[in-house]
């Protein structure tokens, strides 16, 4: 069961849960992979609440295996969206906010073209 007070935050992918948490090695990797030099640039990144599929990607797989999932990110990729990008979207928001705190919860879902 995910704990918030270690960081932690719960995802259901298809009949299994998820626990996501960025540990400091997890937020290293994120600081490589977005080309970032500190944790408050990461934070400032997340705080726009623009963010890609490409992003959430990376984010997921990071905040799975920092959860103890040995997941690669392409088991990540093929992980099913039964009920959509909102709930993954919503718990990287939730995960980004116990990181890093509230200023990075303004994370909205990607939205489909017209929708």
């Amino acid at each position: 069961m995910a704990n918030k007070r270690r960081g932690e935050v719960a995802l259901q992918f298809g009949d299994k849960r998820y626990t996501l948490c960025l540990t400091l090695g997890a937020l290293a990797e994120l600081e490589e992979a977005f080309g970032v030099e500190d944790l408050m640039a990461l934070a400032e990144r997340f705080g726009t609440g623009r963010l890609s599929s490409r992003d959430l990607l990376r984010l997921l797989g990071v905040a799975l295996r920092g959860g103890g999932h040995e997941v690669s990110d392409a088991e990540v990729a093929n992980l099913p969206l039964s009920g959509g990008i909102e709930p993954v979207a919503s718990a990287i928001a939730d995960l980004l906010v116990v990181t890093f705190g509230a200023e990075t919860r303004s994370l909205n879902p990607p939205h489909p073209q017209g929708a």
